[in-house]
């Protein structure tokens, strides 16, 4: 096991690059597989949950691992790319045994787990050797607590499932992931084990990560948020994205989510609600950028600088006039951020709309919208009614999520594999 430290903290392995002998990579570690033994004995490691392109994760085994130092993990270039499954004997170091609660043996002191030391045996095996552990803080002596590193056999309490774990310190390993793969990560916890990362996240950083995970993870994890804090981050979604939630939801229960919710945000999805699933109606969302004519390229400019648009939603604005909230005056014209960054700061929105376009309107099918972007080249496309009112707004990664097979993630792992 040469190149590999005597001792490994799991923590750091989070987000880990892993590589095949040729420098190839493979993926990303998203965690650790060990099994928690009986009688005294100190947990095994078995292996690395590994993340490989197309967000699929897979079990490497320790005995696959050459080395793991300076930032990354060589692989003998053998890898199963098997879904990993979790056994009923196998516990997520990271996703299930950060924040539990143990007891130090010497003091009878109730403490914390924030990270575990793994170390290899002369037979070549991997043992959490080490715990590392934050006793409480005091008011006047230890307010933020203090970190102490003991052998396993110190601590009691590391197999006992905790009824109310928390998940800060797990949330700390996970913090600079994209909502995508943090989404990845809820997706393959347990049930309990994912509420407990749920309460602990903030409640926009909650609605990006459930707007990436399959509907079925959303309902459950909203079921078991209480039901103000579930309204308040379908609020934070995308009103499409929540449409399609509260969708899912029992009828009593979606009625009761959506009478605790901001009216506006509220009236978006009830409206939303009405179209049929593939239609444009049902494909659309009302975050669009709208801009009255009198409007500057500077101030179109300046809005297509939020951060929280997506590139598609940020690729035109659309001129209406007033209202400017959906459903808007009749729509005027769209503006491409190209042709803006192409005119003075000074120039009128009004004088550089494409009007040539006909917009789509609620009742297009699937296949009518998906010919429509691929005709014009665009990322987005605007939905208006009879009037020509602006009523939302189609996106080209709302559209692919409908055409493409729900196994979409599981294809596209293997044939990265197979072209690597």
């Amino acid at each position: 096991m040469g190149g590999t430290p005597d001792r490994v903290f799991v923590a750091r392995l989070a987000g880990t690059a892993v590589f095949d002998p040729r420098g190839d990579q493979v993926g990303k570690v998203r965690d650790v597989v060990v099994m928690l033994r009986p009688r005294g004995l100190v947990p095994r490691v078995l292996g690395l949950v590994v993340e490989v392109p197309g967000r699929r994760r897979i079990f490497l085994p320790m005995t696959r691992v050459l080395s793991m130092a300076a930032g990354q993990v060589i692989t003998t270039g053998l890898v199963n790319l098997r879904r990993f499954q979790q056994r009923p004997t196998e516990t997520l170091a990271l996703g299930e045994l950060l924040d539990r609660t143990v007891t130090l043996q010497e003091t009878n002191e109730e403490v914390t787990v924030v990270d575990l030391g793994m170390e290899p045996t002369r037979a070549r095996d991997w043992l959490i050797t080490k715990v590392a552990v934050l006793k409480p803080g005091k008011k006047r002596f230890r307010r933020r607590g203090e970190l102490l590193v003991v052998d396993t056999d110190q601590v009691t309490g590391l197999s006992l499932v905790e009824k109310n774990q928390g998940a800060v310190h797990l949330l700390a390993t996970l913090e600079s992931m994209h909502a995508a793969d943090l989404a990845s990560v809820l997706h393959d916890l347990p049930p309990k084990r994912r509420a407990e990362v749920a309460a602990a996240l903030a409640d926009d950083r909650l609605a990006d990560v459930l707007e990436e995970l399959p509907e079925e993870d959303q309902v459950q994890i909203l079921s078991v948020l209480d039901m103000e804090r579930a309204a308040d981050i379908v609020g934070e979604m995308s009103p499409d994205d929540a449409a399609d939630l509260v969708a899912e939801l029992p009828r009593e229960t979606a009625d009761y989510l959506l009478t605790l919710m901001e009216p506006k945000e509220a009236d978006d999805v009830r409206r939303l609600l009405t179209y049929e699933e593939r239609t444009a109606g049902g494909l659309m969302t009302t975050s669009a950028v709208v801009l009255p004519p009198d409007a500057t390229v500077a101030d179109a400019l300046a809005q297509i600088r939020n951060p929280d648009l997506t590139p598609a939603l940020a690729a035109m604005v659309y001129v209406c006039r007033q209202p400017l909230e959906p459903p808007t005056g009749r729509l005027l014209g769209i503006a491409h951020f190209q042709r803006l960054l192409r005119e003075p700061p000074s120039a009128l929105v009004s004088g550089v709309v494409d009007t040539d376009l006909e917009p789509l309107r609620p009742d297009a099918p699937l296949e009518e919208v998906t010919s429509y972007l691929a005709t014009y080249n665009l990322v987005a496309a605007p939905v208006v009614d009879s009037t020509g009112r602006l009523l939302g707004v189609i996106t080209v990664d709302d559209v692919l999520d409908h055409l493409l097979p729900e196994n979409w993630r599981e294809r596209f792992a293997e044939v990265s594999r197979a072209r690597a």
